[in-house]
């Protein structure tokens, strides 16, 4: 090698080395900003990159504190994983109201649907079926719920806050509100395009039935049906309904009653999971032997706690925020990550496999549901995880010691800090 080959590699081993200089100074990831490029507003150093002169909806931006200023471990796109009721369209009729949010309107949400309905003292959501099966838990209030099972065996149940009912798809049912102020309830349907503007009503297909095939099917004459509705009820208000006894003996068939029962008092549930940081209560087939298809978690999260990091193996998560704020990141390959908020009547989904973590930001309890589309509750928790895995593999990994990997437990907690 001469000597001018020897003087140009050392100019540029130098000028290389100021470059990666520069880089470790300003470019070279860190804990808590591991990507390159940098992520967040901690990698600003000009203060107006982070400024927004344009327009912009005020109201709307303060709803999403994390979209607008993102956590820098927060990394590339992903497909929204957030809705709400709160602007859903409402179908407003006398007797009560409705909305809904199918995969139309949120397209990470193909696996079911949720309707978010009120219903007045005495309203009436007509007698209906659906070809999907039919979750849903109450929220306020409380409600008259009738079902007919494929045995012929009718059922009539009254349904308070926090309790839940399942009917399997084609089983005809409807719904009335109670007391001084009625029900409101969320539903939740096993397909992503099911919807309450889609069912299969009563008056439609009377109406649509000739009148004397009507006559025919009951053994009575043309003449009893002249006066059915010739237009759909959908939801009308009706008068309160009498005691549920009366209601019940009037209804009773020889038959009998179903042998599964298709109401189920949650809030009576002992918690599968419960610490001073919240709990986690879980119904699903085995213990709701007749909601075959949905598999539900209720979380309860005190100020400052977290549902710890975890992922969910056999089902997407749809979650309702019922009570407080929260915050959601879900983590998926690529990597991507990604940070949203959640407030009372938002919408979450994390797809199958997807790990994810919720805090609570507010100071107030954070209630919310977890559905899934599939007949048990399951899920993976990252301390577990580690704590199952080989400890000098998990030293290798991720340059820990020995002393904090025997710190990782086995028994999930669920809810943290413990």
């Amino acid at each position: 090698m001469n000597d001018m080959t020897r003087r140009g590699l050392l100019g540029v081993t130098a000028m290389g080395g100021a470059m990666l200089a520069a880089g470790a100074s300003a470019g070279t990831p860190v804990f808590g900003n591991p990507d390159r490029p940098g992520q967040g507003r901690t990698n600003i150093t000009n203060p107006i990159a982070g400024t927004e002169p344009g327009p912009m909806n005020p109201a709307l931006q303060g709803q999403f504190p994390s979209f607008q200023d993102p956590p820098a471990t927060d990394v590339g796109g992903m497909d929204l994983f957030w809705a709400s009721f709160n602007n859903a369209h409402r179908r407003v009729q006398d007797g009560g109201w409705a909305r809904e949010v199918t995969v139309d309107d949120f397209p990470a949400s193909d696996a079911v649907s949720g309707v978010n309905m009120r219903l007045s003292p005495g309203g009436v959501r007509e007698l209906h079926w659906h070809q999907q099966a039919e979750w849903a838990v109450m929220v306020d209030g409380a409600c008259r719920v009738t079902v007919l099972d494929g045995e012929g065996r009718p059922q009539i149940r009254d349904v308070k806050q926090g309790d839940l009912w399942y009917f399997p798809p084609g089983l005809p049912h409807s719904l009335q509100g109670l007391g001084a102020t009625g029900a409101e309830f969320v539903l939740v349907f096993d397909n992503g395009k099911a919807g309450e503007f889609n069912t299969l009503l009563l008056t439609e297909w009377m109406a649509h039935t000739p009148p004397e095939v009507l006559a025919e099917n009951f053994n009575l004459p043309v003449s009893a049906f002249q006066n059915i509705p010739l237009d759909q009820k959908w939801i009308y208000q009706g008068k309160v309904p009498g005691p549920l006894a009366e209601v019940q003996k009037a209804t009773k068939s020889p038959l009998g009653e179903p042998s599964l029962e298709f109401v189920y008092e949650m809030g009576k549930l002992k918690p599968l999971k419960s610490n001073k940081s919240g709990s986690i209560r879980i119904a699903d087939s085995t213990n709701f032997n007749a909601s075959k298809n949905i598999a539900a978690a209720l979380v309860t999260v005190a100020p400052g706690g977290m549902r710890e990091m975890h992922w969910h193996p056999n089902a997407d998560e749809w979650q309702y925020y019922i009570k407080g704020s929260a915050r959601m990141t879900v983590f998926n390959a690529g990597p991507r990550a990604q940070t949203a908020d959640f407030r009372p009547g938002d919408i979450g989904v994390v797809k199958k496999g997807l790990g994810h973590y919720v805090q609570n930001t507010g100071d107030t309890e954070l209630v919310f549901m977890e559905i899934f589309k599939t007949d048990r509750y399951q899920e993976v928790t990252l301390a577990q995880w580690l704590a199952g895995s080989p400890p000098e593999m998990l030293a290798e990994t991720l340059n820990l010691d020995a002393e904090t990997i025997k710190k990782f437990s086995h028994i999930a907690p669920g809810i943290l800090p413990l």
